[in-house]
């Protein structure tokens, strides 16, 4: 087990989630106990869209820079749905992830199968052992499958499949509601991990509620990209200097945080 497993014991995990070296070392900087990555926000950084589309080179690169920029704090990295329908591709992939240093990563169902998950989750867990925390994406929510009445009991199966794969957490996205909270949380043994969402309760609330992880999510380079995109439309219609330098960190703080080289 690592120092990634153990953060899922007790309490409540807040994961801020980076999409480079540099955003990974700012949330070292103001506390964060690990990283996790935004797979949306590390495609966008690079000129990718979000979807599986990012090349398997990329992601293991940004990976050793997310490692990297995080100084040891234990990494996730988001995987999407493997970039591969092949699990010994997947597999390939999470052992060359563990190489670059991560500590955990991120795999989801999304439109798929839930079988086609558990299978690429056996063969990443017999590809690298026990070492590796791999948390399952369960999209009953996020991608609105069957009746809201009818998802507790869905992702509750998925789960299942996928605990016996080798999962080491469930990851709900979507899920807001405190009763199917707290009834995910008593139908599952693996961590719960939620997503930062509309109407989602606060963390003191969720961690009452017996949730071990919470994620950002895209919202925080989401929100970076809307300030840039308002700065950038306000620089090129008017030239003005001063709205840029409206909250921003200053040079000096900004590099202070990256690790020498």
């Amino acid at each position: 087990m690592t120092a990634f497993h153990d953060l899922h014991r007790d309490g409540l995990l807040i994961l801020p989630n980076a999409w480079d070296g540099g955003s990974a070392a700012l949330m070292r900087a103001r506390g964060a106990k690990a990283v996790a990555t935004t797979s949306a926000g590390v495609a966008w950084s690079l000129g990718w869209p979000d979807g599986d589309a990012l090349p398997v080179e990329r992601v293991v690169q940004a990976a050793r820079d997310v490692v990297r920029g995080a100084g040891g704090l234990p990494v996730s990295i988001d995987i999407e749905r493997g970039y591969s329908d092949d699990p010994a591709a997947v597999a390939a992939l999470a052992a060359r992830l563990v190489e670059a240093g991560a500590q955990g990563i991120n795999i989801e169902d999304g439109g798929g199968s839930p079988e086609a998950l558990a299978a690429k989750i056996a063969a990443v867990r017999a590809a690298v052992g026990g070492a590796l925390f791999v948390n399952a994406r369960c999209d009953v929510w996020l991608g609105g499958i069957g009746a809201p009445e009818t998802r507790v009991a869905e992702a509750t199966r998925r789960g299942g499949l996928y605990q016996a794969a080798g999962a080491d957490g469930l990851f709900t996205p979507g899920l807001t509601d405190p009763a199917d909270i707290a009834a995910m949380v008593g139908a599952t043994p693996l961590p719960l991990n939620l997503l930062a969402f509309p109407g989602l309760a606060d963390a003191r609330t969720l961690e009452g509620l017996g949730v071990r992880r919470l994620s950002a999510g895209s919202g925080i380079v989401g929100a970076v990209w809307g300030r840039a995109a308002r700065l950038t439309e306000g620089f090129l219609a008017d030239g003005r200097s001063e709205p840029l330098k409206d909250g921003a960190m200053a040079w000096g703080e900004i590099n202070a945080l990256m690790p020498p080289a």
